[in-house]
């Protein structure tokens, strides 16, 4: 007798798996590849929870189909190991990141491992690793011996524009640089100095050092993303955010933005993902000009798209961090001006850019000339305008754009409405103001109107025409201990790269994690940090890689993660190629996605990868909610009313841990153990028990409704988990946690066990050939299954399984012919039960080795056909027919019928209408 052990069952399966390495893969040119990615796990100390997995088993299910089907399939995890959290962790308590990181590594894998997935646990990596940050750092020496050559369109080889500089200087070379950058001669260029020389350098590589505004964070003594940053705080600790500059290195990804856009147009990706792409790179085609300032050697740049309002400029508007503030601030504005500067610019961009309704701003007192027609306008700040974006300056034009007419009405600045014949189209509407007509550019078609605007700035030298992204290059380092060494040394106060045989450059030993007493990043703590070269010791860089580092690149080190040589193996790189499914999340949209694109087109021009786009398809999974439950405590008492009663008496409503509720229903023992002050708690029940209250919200710990995947395992199994979660509902969609509705998945599970089971609980199946309604129902739910997994509607198949068991059930199939089919078309999404069955119908190999039953659309079609059969217009009788009988067989067989031949009472039919496979009329 054997009963559905599931924990026996599923032990026993993962142990296989490991032990005979089953889901390793290798680059095997004889076979179709697929490779299938989860998106980097960060492992936090408190483990998954059951909304993590929730991608890993969409992954994991089409990674096991692909393999039903013959692919050969990569399907690696790892590690996002490097990370504030531990770092915060390890200032708090002293002990090393790294011992913390392994601790989170480990309890992770271990959940991951009791889910059953079918990860290639051999080609693990960690980019908190040397063995792998080696080579993140000499990603960065790439980039940094690297430029962006805008002829060729890709980046080059830095030796080949010194080589540029040596024979003409830099005239006539079209490369993505500062804008700052002075003509020179070859002649120049030789009779530079070498710091000189490295200077200019400098402001072309595609990794640079440059002062840049940032967010810093005193309290946690690093420079924080805009993500990490909400309404002037850190979000984590809570601590003040401040913006200053700072020298920082950066990544020119500026230069891809081009790319970046069209690429999109390559990949299948949804298009909200898409659109969040392009609205980050905010690509625009206009004018730069410059606004001169009265009274003063100054003039300020800036850009616009819609130069035919420029008759409509009113003021100008600067960001409260732009060079020019503090020198346009006059001195009877000076105090209101100074203070509003100190607040705004502290507010993070993020908050600035999604803030629509809060107005402030102030007037410096100075004043600005209009290019085009000689009229002084005034110059204010105002946080509406961002520093990095464009020139860090607006030419406001109140009635066509409508945060500055927003900000001219709340400050009662003029509003002037622009009217340009078929340009009036573009105006902000319904704005009024002061209407004019410029003339300089009216009746004009809008291109006609641009060309001829831009014509006039380059003719004054006041402006040009020019292609503006919103997109900012990114800022590359943090002021942390826990990330990649950058494997730089300063020599003069420049920058130069540690020799390639040195890498990597691993991370010292400190005293504390925390910032020096200078000031100084926690590097400033290692005793040594020092870089020997022939011609002396050096200080290596003290800042650390962002947390993005590591996650731009590591899908191709899954694919070699061992080789000491090189990065990827060229013949294995370009066998796996792009990742054919990556699924993850959408906050991931403009930060880590963008990045490993940029990485790759790099990597791509540089001859290192055979692919431009890295993520072929990408899904991004729902959230799945908490479901909260709440008992109801007498105001004043220990006391606690169950639901149903809860409104006849005076009570406040509190959060209680959803693991001791089941169904609603409160355990009472469990919760006077729950928490000291509730040991003597008493309750007024309904009808013996205590129903809790329940509501859907976001998984957290301090709403105690966080479920632990490994208690749902424990108490109903992997598969169950596994298939619960795919059955409550579309995969892109966000869905409430309900244990309640799992004891179902569960008794599914139950049932299919007994499928193969007879009634003493013995293993039985039948040779005997299939009856046709077995095939039919087998079939139909190979085709839903296979049509299903092909559409990443996993929800649909697992109600098909259902529907499909139950029949089977009802008709007490246990025909080999059926079974073994029902379990491989099971397996992607319950494994552990699939691979018992399919051991126990005698198979040697696991079940990942069999193939994907192949759907027969003759199954599905009728062989006969009950027609109802009517006489004199009412329904008499029903017939069960073949179809394949002609007009005249069904005619007869319906009236010899003994039914017909009663209603009828032998009376010769005046006529009889026949529509084969449909009805049979009567007429007597």
């Amino acid at each position: 007798m054997a009963d559905y052990n599931f924990q026996e069952i599923e032990k026993k399966w993962q142990a296989y798996w490991e032990k005979n390495q089953v889901f390793n893969a290798k680059a095997d040119t004889k076979k179709s590849k697929f490779y299938s990615l989860d998106m980097f796990p960060y492992p936090s100390g408190s483990g998954l929870h059951v909304g993590h997995p929730l991608g890993y088993i969409a992954s994991d299910i089409i990674t096991r189909f692909k393999r039903l089907k013959g692919f050969n399939v990569l399907h690696p995890m790892g590690y996002d190991s490097f990370g504030l959290p531990a770092e915060q962790y390890a200032i708090q308590t002293g002990q090393h990141p790294a011992i913390t990181t392994e601790q989170n590594i480990k309890r992770y894998t271990e959940q991951l491992k009791n889910i059953g997935f079918a990860f290639d646990w051999d080609k693990e990596v960690r980019t908190s690793d040397p063995a792998y940050y080696r080579w993140t750092q000499w990603i960065f020496m790439q980039l940094f011996n690297s430029y962006y050559d805008k002829d060729e369109n890709k980046a080059k080889s830095i030796a080949s524009l010194i080589g540029k500089f040596e024979s003409n200087g830099n005239i006539g070379v079209n490369a993505v640089c500062d804008e700052d950058v002075p003509f020179f001669t070859s002649l120049d260029w030789k009779n530079y100095s070498e710091k000189e020389q490295q200077e200019i350098l400098l402001k072309y590589r595609l990794t640079f050092l440059a002062e840049t505004t940032v967010n810093w964070c005193p309290a946690l003594g690093t420079v924080l993303s805009n993500d990490e940053v909400k309404d002037g705080f850190s979000e984590r600790g809570g601590h003040p955010v401040e913006r200053k500059k700072m020298m920082q290195w950066s990544m020119r990804i500026t230069a891809y933005a081009e790319r970046l856009l069209n690429g999109l147009e390559q990949v299948e990706w949804s298009e909200p993902i898409k659109e969040m792409q392009r609205n980050w790179i905010g690509k625009s085609i206009g004018a730069e000009m410059v606004f001169q300032v009265k009274g003063q050697d100054k003039q300020i740049k800036v850009f616009t798209t819609r130069i035919d309002t420029i008759y409509g400029v009113t003021y100008l508007a600067l960001a409260p961090e732009h060079d020019y503030v503090h020198d346009l601030i006059t001195e009877d504005q000076k105090e209101t001006a100074l203070a509003y500067v100190e607040v705004a610019k502290n507010r993070s961009e993020r908050d600035r850019m999604s803030d629509v309704k809060t107005i402030s701003g102030a007037f410096t007192g100075s004043y600005a000339i209009n290019p085009f027609n000689g009229e002084e306008i005034q110059i204010w700040i105002a946080d509406y305008v961002l520093a990095g974006y464009g020139t860090g300056a607006v030419m406001a034009v109140p009635a066509h754009d409508e945060r500055d007419y927003n900000f001219a009405r709340h400050f009662g600045l003029e509003i002037r409405q622009v009217i340009e014949g078929s340009m009036e189209n573009g105006s902000f509407p319904g704005k009024g103001g002061t209407i004019i007509n410029s003339g300089f550019i009216s009746e004009l078609e809008m291109k006609d109107a641009m060309e001829k605007a831009i014509s006039f700035l380059e003719e004054k030298k006041i402006g040009k025409g020019k292609i503006q992204y919103r997109m900012r290059d990114a800022i590359f380092t943090r002021q942390r201990y826990w990330g990649e060494p950058l494997p730089v040394y300063f020599k003069e106060g420049l920058p130069y790269l540690i020799k390639e045989k040195d890498l990597p450059l691993v991370l010292p030993e400190v005293d504390k994690y925390l910032p020096t007493e200078d000031g100084e990043p926690p590097l400033g703590r290692a005793s040594n940090w020092i870089y020997k070269t022939e011609e002396g010791e050096f200080p290596l860089e003290k800042s650390t890689m962002p947390g993005w580092a590591g996650s731009s690149w590591y899908f191709f080190r899954y694919m070699d993660p061992k080789n000491e040589e090189r990065l990827v193996e060229p013949e294995i790189e370009k066998y796996w190629g792009a990742v054919d499914l990556y699924i993850g999340g959408a906050e991931h949209a403009t930060g880590h996605l963008l990045y490993s694109r940029f990485w790759t087109k790099f990597l791509y021009d540089i001859g290192v990868v055979s692919i431009e786009e890295p993520f072929q398809k990408m899904i991004n999974q729902g959230m799945i909610q908490g479901r909260s439950n709440f008992v109801y405590r007498l105001k004043g008492t220990n006391t606690f009313v169950s639901y149903g009663l809860k409104n006849q008496y005076d009570t406040s409503e509190m959060h209680v841990d959803v693991n001791i509720v089941h169904n609603d229903q409160l355990n009472l023992e469990k919760f006077k153990a729950w928490r000291p002050d509730l040991e003597d708690a008493e309750f007024i029940l309904e009808d013996g028990k205590y129903i809790c209250g329940a509501e859907v919200e976001k998984m957290s710990k301090s709403k105690y409704n966080v479920v632990n995947p490994d208690d749902i395992i424990e108490r109903y199994g992997a598969d169950t988990l596994r298939l619960y979660e795919m059955f409550l509902g579309p995969l892109e969609q966000f869905k409430p946690w309900n244990t309640n509705g799992i004891d179902g998945v569960s008794k599914f599970l139950k049932k299919l066990w007994k499928l193969y089971h007879d009634n003493q609980g013995n293993f039985s199946i039948s040779d005997e050939k299939p009856s046709q309604e077995e095939l039919k129902i087998l079939h139909k739910t190979i085709k839903k299954t296979q049509e299903d997994l092909e559409n990443y509607s996993f929800n649909t198949s697992v109600a098909s399984f259902m529907i499909c068991v139950n029949e089977l059930t009802a008709l007490k199939c246990n025909k080999r012919e059926i079974l073994e089919s029902l379990a491989i078309i099971v397996s992607p999404y319950a494994p552990h039960i699939a691979e018992e069955l399919w051991a126990k119908l005698g198979h040697p190999q696991s079940i990942i080795f069999a193939e994907f039953p192949e759907f027969k659309e003759e199954f599905l079609v009728e062989n006969s056909h009950e027609y109802p059969v009517s006489i004199n217009g009412k329904l008499r009788a029903k017939l069960p027919l073949p179809l394949s009988l002609s007009k005249e067989d069904v005619e007869k067989a319906a009236l010899s019928d003994p039914t017909v031949q009663k209603w009828t009472e032998g009376k010769p039919p005046k006529k009889v209408i026949v529509v084969p496979g449909k009805i049979v009329n009567i007429v007597i």
